[in-house]
């Protein structure tokens, strides 16, 4: 693997760097900056900006509007906003329903659905985990029974990040009862405005509205709303998850950190010296840091495989423990860092408020981030889950 930039991968990597510069809403990168959480209305105004760019679906083929970029420059991109600490981009519509749609989906499908995901005119979320069905996913009880042209769906869906905002949310449902609970499963599209559908909100330990209860009864949903055809929808669901995991990781988010971690050892007090002074904690944050690199090599093979045309198979399961890991180490190497700083709680309402903050403005988030952080190794797919994945697909146990 080389790993030295080209020429023309560098003036790219300055064409982003410039693009970011002028066009990052300086009221979203102050809120970024300081720990204020974001609307949604924050993020998709920067999501429309790369949109109008060309700039948004980077993995969707060209001809979908994707860019057509190497796998260098998709790299690049990344590191770029994660270092201008813009805001992540909500994966369910371009990274996880537009892939399945383009893929799996009729020509009449991708006429409809794939336009609004890429302008961002239409908010998706995830309708996958139950009440009963978590990481063992296959187990789901949410059923859609056909009636004429509709299907009839009642079940409920869990964890369902965003769902709030939504507008649409695609559903793992069953659609037949058989011996082998991977098989009777399809993949549906539903218009969160349907009657039947109410969403309910999950405050979470750190006091964020993120994720939701949304349940579903008789709502009626089109039968052109099924993607693939029925009892195909495991198989699609693999697939989905596959392109979820790889992103998991959040390595150039991780690096940003690590750096900010570094800048910060150097401002907070520790007897006659500074934090950084202090071997042991120091120790703690290079091994993350040597572990990171390893990570992101491992990234980049994956990632360099996909432009050969692959699909993400189990590496993203291995970047998806690996990644989750140096998050909740990060987090709490930034508790340890903080000290007595990092216990007073601020909720998500205290943030936004930016009203009775304690210690310096980096401390605030501090605390809500790392309870935040203990839901990373089971989302998406537990990391024992994927340790099960890997023993199968790749030492044949």
């Amino acid at each position: 693997m080389n790993l030295s930039f080209s020429e023309e991968d560098l003036k790219f990597q300055d064409e982003v760097r410039s693009f970011i510069a002028e066009n990052y809403p300086a009221d979203i990168k102050n809120k970024m900056d300081n720990g204020i959480p974001v609307s949604k209305e924050d993020i998709q105004t920067w999501q429309r900006i790369l949109s109008k760019k060309g700039w948004f679906a980077v993995n969707w083929p060209e001809e979908y509007g994707g860019t057509g970029w190497s796998i260098t420059q998709k790299h690049i991109f990344q590191n770029e906003l994660a270092d201008a600490n813009t805001p992540t981009l909500v994966p369910f519509g371009v990274s996880m329903c537009g892939p399945v749609v383009y893929t799996f989906g009729t020509q009449e499908q991708k006429d409809r659905f794939l336009p609004g995901i890429i302008n961002n005119d239409v908010w998706w979320c995830q309708g996958y985990s139950e009440p009963g069905s978590g990481s063992d996913l296959a187990s789901l009880k949410t059923k859609a029974v056909k009636d004429g042209d509709h299907y009839i769906v009642n079940g409920t869906k869990t964890w369902t990040t965003m769902a709030q905002h939504a507008d649409w949310i695609f559903c793992l449902v069953r659609t037949e009862t058989t011996d082998i609970k991977q098989q009777g499963i399809s993949f549906l599209l539903i218009d969160m405005k349907t009657p039947g559908v109410e969403v309910k909100p999950i405050i979470t330990i750190d006091g964020s509205h993120e994720v939701n209860m949304v349940y579903l009864d008789n709502v009626k949903v089109p039968v052109e709303n099924l993607i693939g055809e029925e009892g195909a929808g495991w198989n699609i669901a693999k697939f989905l998850l596959a392109h979820e995991r790889t992103g998991i990781g959040g390595i150039p988010a991780l690096k940003r950190e690590i750096r900010r971690l570094r800048e910060i050892t150097s401002e907070l007090p520790l007897g006659e010296g500074f934090l950084k002074d202090d071997e042991l904690f120091m120790d703690k944050l290079n091994k993350l840091e040597i572990d990171l690199l390893a990570a992101e090599y491992s990234e980049l093979r994956t990632l360099a495989a996909m432009s050969k045309g692959g699909h993400p198979g189990p590496e993203s399961s291995i970047l998806k423990i690996k990644g989750t890991d140096l998050q909740q180490g990060l987090s709490d190497l930034f508790v340890e860092a903080l000290g007595y700083y990092a216990h007073p709680f601020m909720s998500e309402d205290d943030l936004i408020s930016n009203e009775g903050r304690i210690g310096p403005d980096f401390a605030a988030n501090v605390m809500p981030h790392y309870l935040n952080y203990r839901k990373v190794s089971i989302y998406g797919g537990s990391n024992e889950i994927q340790r099960n994945v890997i023993a199968k697909a790749v030492l044949g146990i």
